[in-house]
This record gives structure tokens, sequence and C-alpha cells, in this order.
């Protein structure tokens, strides 16, 4: 046990011998909070990941990874994209946990589990985040958020343990890549997941690839605008960008931005978890 209190009330509402299954995304806020529970706890935890057509592979596969590392039992569940938000509507966010989190509570109940936690930290609650009123709903534990956990705190602990994950980008499901009330194409999520696994390996993490029918557009942090605007660079993000179907790639000068493609309301201000 660590002589942290603030690590500490990650794990102290829980009991000795808590039976806890994680909702892992592989991202730093779910991996921050397996390591504590894995590491300075007496409860057992185990991790579950759901992989779905708009979850990338890559980071199913960085999940896997940081399980196996830790040696923390991992279960994949794989789910098809469901009708309920094949248009891609204004709540998909909050029907897509409901209907993830119900198969989770289904999982959890068949394998003796009696805590299904998550990742969400204190800034969740500042952003645009309606899937929050689903784990609500769903009765779904956030010890990161109730401990008073924010992102910048996570990274900076995980920087202390030496987890090379500490500065890894945030990332956000692909169906945030496309506008709301747009049927969803199978092909579509393949092209931005590519798109964007091909930006991230020439050098732009973050990168997001939004697509609006044809033309792609490109959201960057505005340090890489000169970089990728290099005549060799920019030949091939042209060239592999057209081979995948895209007629048009734009650069957006703003630069990249949470929930770009949010609705606007007096409290997010086009600002979201995208």
């Amino acid at each position: 046990m660590p002589a942290n209190n603030k690590i500490e009330k990650i794990y102290s509402s829980f009991n000795s011998g808590d039976n806890i299954l994680v909702a892992f995304s592989g991202g730093v806020d779910s991996s921050f909070l397996l390591y504590v529970l894995k590491t300075f706890s007496d409860v057992n935890v185990s991790a579950v990941t759901i992989k779905t057509p708009y979850i990338p592979q890559w980071e199913v596969d960085e999940a896997i990874n940081f399980c196996k590392s830790l040696d923390i039992n991992h279960s994949i569940i794989q789910m098809p994209l469901h009708k309920s938000i094949i248009m891609n509507p204004d709540d998909r966010c909050y029907r897509c946990k409901s209907i993830l989190f119900n198969k989770i509570r289904e999982y959890a109940a068949a394998g003796g589990f009696n805590i299904i936690a998550d990742g969400s930290n204190a800034d969740d609650k500042k952003d645009y985040r309606p899937g929050m009123k689903a784990l609500t709903e769903l009765d779904i534990t956030s010890p990161l958020l109730e401990a008073g956990f924010t992102k910048d705190m996570i990274r900076e602990y995980l920087k202390d343990f030496g987890l090379e994950i500490w500065n890894k980008p945030a990332y956000a499901c692909l169906l945030t890549r496309i506008p709301y009330n747009t049927q969803i194409d199978m092909r579509d999520l393949n092209i931005i997941e590519e798109s964007e696994r091909y930006l991230h390996k020439l050098g732009f993490p973050g990168t997001r690839v939004r697509l609006h029918d044809n033309m792609a557009r490109i959201e960057t942090n505005s340090r890489f605008f000169e970089k990728m605007i290099e005549t060799g660079i920019r030949t091939k993000i042209i060239h592999v960008f057209k081979a995948a179907g895209i007629k048009f790639i734009s650069l957006d000068l703003e630069g990249y931005r949470m929930g770009s493609l949010n609705p606007k309301t007096p409290d997010n201000n086009e600002q979201g978890s995208s």
C-alpha cells in the first residue's frame, strides 16, 4: 500500500476480496485505474474490453498488451454496430454506453463480479459526455472521478510510476469522426481507422480524420502544421488518402479540438469527448 492518500482514495471504498471488473478501453485513465488496483490494493481485479466496428483494432491490441504486462485477467467481447446508433444520432454516446455497459453487466453477473468500474475522471464532469448518464443509470463505479483525479494528475502519477503510457494521446471512438445524423458506413469507419493510423505512424499523434462525405478534414495539433505541409509528407498523405477513396483532403486551420462535431449547447460550446 503506497504512502499516498490520494492513491488510497481510489480503492478505499472497496472491501478486501471484492471482485472488480474494469471496463478497459486501453486509454490512459482506465490503464491507471487497473494499475493502481492491481499494484496497491488487495481486491481481485479483471478487465474487459469491448470490440466494435468503431473501435480501432490497435486500441484493442494495446489494451491486451497492457493487461499482459500486469498479469491481469482480460477478456474481449465482440459486438456489432447496433441498429439504434447506425444513423449516428445526437444521443449516440448515451445509447452506446447503455448498450455496451448492459453487455458488460451481463458478463459481470455470469463471472461473479460484484463491482463494475470505469476510468471516468474529474475532468469528464466539465466535458460534453452524455454517456455519463448511462453509467449512473447502470450503477457503474468511477473511482478516479470519485477520488477527484483529473487527466493531468493521472498522467503525472503514471509518469512517476515509470509507465510509458503517461503521455499516450487521448482517443475516442471512430463515430466521433462522422457528423451526427449521418448513416454509418463500414467502409467509412475503415477509411478513418487506416488514415489515422497512417498519420500517427508519420509522426502526428492524436490526429483526427473527420469525414464529410468524400472530404477528409484533418485535425492535428497546430505545432504539426509546418511538418504536415512539407512537400514530401504532404505528397505521401495525398497518395494514401486518395488510394483509400477520399476525393478532397483539407487541413483544419483551427487544429485539433475535442468535440468539433458535437452539437453546440450553452454548456459545452461545441466541446466534447472526440
